[in-house]
């Protein structure tokens, strides 16, 4: 039996929903629910009998959307094993020393990225989607599902921390289980005929978010492009019966903007799911403007995925319709089953009004950080996920993000750790001290700034460090804007000043 296990998420589907369409490409079906079933299952027997993975074992994916994702993520389960899914956009190397530092056996990569990364990766063998290798996996007799206890690690997600290095957050079965049972309580409902579009990664929200509308078995669909074309997702929304996704900011005002928003049946859209950045109170009117009272916006983080607090759609509707700016600069109340405090620097709860750190307390909770027991202990003392982020509570429960206590920059919903690429510029010999900051950008949300102090008699040649950025560090996280200056603004203990450089970033009138 299958016990905790998260891939009898797929048991009721491939039952009563045996023959609906499961996994489609555009419009193209892959797969049904049974045929998606049972691939799992002999993957999962492949995953086994040809590369020796058991229960507990890491296998990453670092991959692209492609139809065969979900596929592998549950047959990584089904075997009992731990799942490493890896941003794509990540530079080789990145993507390697996660695949290390995940204690990955196996890593499963998508043709496009896979060349660079077999350069880079070691001995871990590597699988790409859709070759011979991976067929192959398919070729035996299915297997039953390893049985799990709820507190087995399932996903290990690995997000920026405060120390500058990628921390692998341990996801349960118990914490997935608890995301998607939460999702179907309190964010909107899931049926059979809905289809969730994925234009954002399925190897971060998007994926996760997948997991509720499987477990009711509802459609995956990917676009046909293989990512976000505002047209084409507003054709898949119009041709299905009831459609969600999920984008970050970025996306949410690239789809205001096309010339085709508002113009669809509305009672096809099902909900827009934004969140992975602060979402802005002009782009919620806009989204509500063009597609009607169907946005949510959610607040998570890698360490209580998807779930911390939430705006519905009804309150952000009201909110709009009652021109309350305050709550639609919120994100919302705190999700169902999930505890959340503002406290101090004594861990102290706040009150109404008044700023402190956000903590949580809840199902959705991460077991800890992987390998990192006195960063684990840190981030969860008194059995509270400390966030790092800064926030206020008013009277009636919504939650304000006021800043962030972390140096984090999300640019396109995606995070940056400024640390990762200051050291990538302090390689040049030109460059004697950098410093990196995000400034505001009404399309990414933020943009990467780095200031630079250059080494005696040296020049600083931009050029030169944007090459050396692309080939370490993945292209998102290069600077948009470089300033040379004489020196870094320091504290008395000689700590950069941070928001000293954000102010001057914003008033900078030399950007590139």
């Amino acid at each position: 039996m299958s016990g905790a296990n998260l891939a009898g998420l797929l048991d009721g589907p491939a039952r009563w929903g045996a023959q609906r369409p499961a996994v489609l490409v555009g419009d193209r079906p892959v797969r049904t629910w049974s045929q998606l079933a049972g691939a799992v299952a002999r993957r999962a027997a492949g995953l086994r009998d040809r590369h020796g993975i058991g229960p507990g074992d890491g296998v990453a994916l670092f991959a692209a959307n492609h139809p065969a994702y979900l596929e592998v993520l549950f047959s990584i389960w089904h075997a009992g094993a731990v799942a490493v899914p890896i941003s794509s956009r990540l530079h080789a190397r990145e993507a390697a020393g996660t695949v290390d530092r995940g204690h990955a056996r196996l890593c499963f990569a998508t043709a496009d990225v896979a060349h660079d990364l077999l350069a880079h990766v070691g001995a871990v063998p590597v699988v790409v989607l859709g070759e011979a290798d991976d067929d192959a996996l398919l070729d035996g007799e299915p297997m039953a599902p390893v049985a799990r206890a709820a507190t087995d690690d399932a996903w290990i997600f690995f997000t920026s921390g405060t120390t500058g290095a990628a921390k692998g957050a341990r996801l349960t079965h118990h914490n997935l289980f608890a995301m998607a049972a939460a999702y179907m309580a309190d964010a909107a409902p899931v049926a059979p005929h809905d289809a969730i579009i994925h234009v954002a990664a399925l190897s971060h929200a998007s994926g996760l978010m997948s997991l509720p509308f499987v477990a009711r078995g509802a459609a995956q669909v990917l676009p046909a492009s293989g990512g976000f074309d505002a047209a084409e997702l507003l054709d898949l929304v119009a041709g299905g019966e009831r459609s969600s996704f999920f984008v970050p900011p970025t996306l949410l005002r690239r789809l205001c903007a096309d010339p085709a928003a508002g113009r669809g049946d509305g009672a096809r859209l099902g909900t827009i799911l934004v969140g992975a950045a602060p979402v802005l109170a002009a782009d919620l009117r806009d989204a509500v403007a063009a597609f009607g009272p169907c946005v949510w916006n959610g607040y998570g983080q890698g360490e209580s995925p998807c779930t911390i607090t939430a705006h519905a759609k009804a309150a952000i509707g009201a909110a709009i319709e009652d021109g309350d700016e305050d709550a639609l600069c919120s994100v919302g109340v705190a999700r169902v089953a999930t505890r959340v405090r503002v406290v101090d620097g004594e861990d102290r709860e706040l009150g109404p009004g008044e700023v402190g750190e956000v903590v949580v307390d809840g199902p959705t909770v991460m077991a800890g950080y992987l390998d990192l027991p006195e960063a684990s202990a840190e981030a969860l003392r008194g059995g509270w996920l400390h966030t790092g982020d800064v926030g206020a509570f008013d009277d009636r429960g919504r939650l304000t993000l006021v800043d962030r206590a972390k140096d984090v920059v999300i640019t396109g919903g995606y995070n940056v750790y400024p640390r990762e690429v200051e050291d990538v510029l302090h390689l040049d010999p030109a460059v004697a001290e950098a410093a990196v900051v995000g400034r505001l950008d009404p399309e990414w949300g933020e943009c990467i700034v780095a200031f630079i102090v250059p080494a005696p008699g040296a020049q600083i040649d931009e050029a030169a460090l944007d090459r050396r950025c692309l080939d370490a560090i993945a292209r998102h996280k290069r600077p948009r804007e470089y300033h040379v200056v004489a020196q870094l603004p320091r504290n008395a203990a000689g700590k950069v000043l941070k928001r000293a450089l954000r102010e001057t970033a914003e008033v900078a009138d030399a950007p590139r």
